[in-house]
């Protein structure tokens, strides 16, 4: 999203107007062409206001086929990145979730979220669920209710069937779509969708990612009338190098004088640092029980925004309900597989090409058709989880996710830069230096940007030979491992501080004879390229507890437990399997002053110190590991 970013953003003239055009996104509501005119060539576009059960009234926008001699579902998406463009005359180039819904026909419906552009009303991020609501108490399933029984009734040549779908924060609204879930709902596809904005987004397992902090425009100015223009401005940061930037803002209260406190979220960030009861009451994935309509949960195992959310709504859907629920993930970063890219690529990378055509095609078209306009007995011929192998570069399917034939098995993080399945009896650390004035970058790319993408299968060399993050490595593998599921790092650790980050990289590292392929950045060789699979952060004071966080006592072992996210990846025989342990990870995520205070928003320069931080060689690394 500018996710939500995506953003999953906002469009085109907004991010163009800021230079963060890579990250335009795919709802982006360009304008038709010359050169793209199927939607206003075979649609009619009418503009609505529908009152909500309080009397709000919110602004959609229906796009229904000119073929009337036929009835169609209705396929919806909900968004707070606006439904442009505005007015008659103005058409999307592309109409719903694929061209190839888009050119078979379905009534395509857009709506501005409470309180967002056109709609009236005011906004709440991630606005909580309400259960059991009476008279006009709303929430965002409610909204979503009242909009359905409208269009079910009002819009014509209807087939009284409605899909809803949505990438990032549209995502979490089609999430939300499965709450109180109107009758006409049937089949509903969140993808990178949000599931909590502490653990995505924002917020990672307590600590604060910079790189978002730009975004923060987009969702803490509010506005109190509906409107077709921009309301708020990005931060001018005078500097293609966001790096040196952020060093040069550093404490975080440095910031204050880009947002003031007119930017309600941003005063909610700094305000609720600890998984309160403001944070809770937001998370939906607690709510996903007894879901009744079909559900299709899609992500990218590259997507550096929304891991999180994607993989812990579909597994809380399948341990609480019973409905035809289903999981895709493929070799994407945020949003990939809604764009018509040929060749797939992250970052260096090449997975395969027309991978997001198969999946539209294939998989995405085939889920909506069959429960909108088919049979909906749930026997798709789609797989329960459709997994594509990053390793492999091939797509497997599975009955479950993860898989039921997996067995965790442990590597322990040795003396020497060895990683074994065996640890050594004697007790070992590996020591380093930790300076938040100096911090590890993320990747080795000077930009600006909003969150970002490429990093998530960079090459590490560059991390692994600073003397500020431990490196790991097994010897040269002698068969294919593969890891399916989501990786424990069992760490056992010391500082000499009161506190500390701690990131854990899980890494490919390709054998020497490897060769290049043209989408390798000229300063790098996939030749023992180390490719990056998996990384995650904790901010340790929240080791034991994210509501109660807790200081490190200085220079006594602690366990500190890391979950890293799922992944379907094989290491092949002649690679190796590498763990880079670090405490910084600049400006991705914000540096810890590692002296503990309270609130880290208004830490002071004096409260950022270096200090030595141990690793001992009981530590381990648990991977699910995939069996024939």
């Amino acid at each position: 999203m500018i996710k939500k970013f995506f953003l999953i953003v906002l469009v085109v003239f907004t991010l163009s107007s800021c230079k963060e055009t890579e990250h335009q996104a795919i709802e982006s509501p360009e304008i038709v062409d010359s050169e793209n005119t199927f939607a206003k060539d075979n649609y009619t576009k009418k503009e609505v206001m529908i009152a909500m059960r309080d009397g709000i009234k919110l602004h959609t926008t229906i796009y229904s086929p000119k073929d009337i001699t036929k009835t169609y579902p209705i396929l919806m998406m909900r968004t707070p990145y606006s439904c442009r463009p505005y007015g008659d005359s103005g058409f999307r180039a592309k109409l719903g979730p694929n061209k190839y819904l888009m050119e078979e026909g379905n009534i395509m419906v857009y709506q501005d979220v409470r309180g967002r552009w056109n709609s009236e009303g005011v906004y709440d991020n991630m606005r909580a669920y309400i259960p059991n609501k009476t008279g006009t108490q709303t929430d965002e399933a409610s909204d979503t209710y009242d909009t359905i029984e409208w269009l079910v009734n009002n819009v014509e040549n209807n087939n009284g069937n409605v899909g809803t779908y949505g990438i990032s924060y549209p995502g979490f609204y089609a999430t939300y779509s499965l709450l109180d879930a109107h009758p006409a709902l049937k089949a509903v596809s969140p993808q990178a969708c949000i599931g909590d904005f502490f653990f995505d987004d924002f917020i990672h397992n307590g600590a604060y990612l910079l790189s978002y902090w730009r975004a923060t425009s987009v969702f803490g100015y509010m506005k109190d009338t509906p409107t077709t223009e921009a309301w708020y401005e990005f931060p001018d940061i005078g500097t293609e190098d966001q790096h040196q930037f952020f060093l040069d803002h550093m404490p975080l209260s440095k910031l204050d004088k880009f947002y003031d406190s007119t930017n309600v979220f941003m005063e909610q960030l700094k305000t609720h640092v600890t998984y309160d009861e403001f944070w809770q009451s937001r998370g939906i994935i607690q709510h996903l029980k007894d879901i009744k309509p079909a559900t299709m949960v899609v992500g990218g195992f590259f997507d550096a925004e929304d891991l999180y959310g994607p993989f812990n709504t579909y597994k809380s859907i399948e341990e609480n309900s019973k409905n035809y629920n289903t999981v895709v993930f493929g070799p994407w970063s945020h949003g990939d597989w809604a764009r018509d890219n040929d060749r797939q690529v992250i970052g260096n990378i090449h997975f395969g090409d027309s991978i997001s055509d198969y999946f539209q095609k294939n998989i995405e078209t085939k889920f909506f058709n069959h429960f909108l306009k088919g049979e909906a007995t749930g026997e798709t011929g789609l797989a329960e989880a459709h997994m594509f192998n990053t390793g492999t570069k091939q797509w497997e399917s599975f009955k479950t996710w993860p898989p039921q034939n997996i067995t965790k098995e442990s590597y322990f993080l040795q003396p020497y830069e060895r990683l074994t399945q065996r640890a050594n009896r004697m007790i070992a650390t590996s020591d380093f230096i930790s300076d938040p004035k100096k911090p590890v970058p993320y990747t080795e790319d000077i930009k600006v940007g909003f969150t970002p993408r490429k990093f998530m299968t960079d090459d590490q060399r560059f991390a692994s030979r600073r003397p500020d993050v431990l490196t790991f490595e097994t010897e040269v593998l002698e068969n294919d491992i593969t890891l399916a599921g989501d990786i424990l790092a069992k760490l056992n650790v010391s500082t000499t501080g009161t506190e500390a980050d701690w990131i854990v990289k899980v890494i490919d590292v390709f054998p020497a004879d490897t060769e290049n392929t043209d989408d390798v950045q000229d300063h790098l060789k996939l030749s023992n390229y180390h490719m990056m699979v998996r990384s995650e952060v904790l901010r340790g004071r929240f080791r034991n507890s994210m509501t109660n966080p807790e200081p490190f006592v200085p220079n006594k072992k602690t366990a500190v437990n890391l979950k890293l996210q799922d992944v379907f990846h094989t290491f092949k025989k002649g690679h190796k399997i590498q763990v880079q342990v670090q405490s910084t990870f600049f400006p991705y995520i914000d540096a810890n002053p590692q002296t503990y205070v309270a609130n880290i928003f208004e830490a002071k320069e004096t409260d950022f110190k270096t200090q030595t931080h141990k690793v001992f060689n009981d530590s381990s690394i648990e991977f699910s590991v995939l069996k024939d």
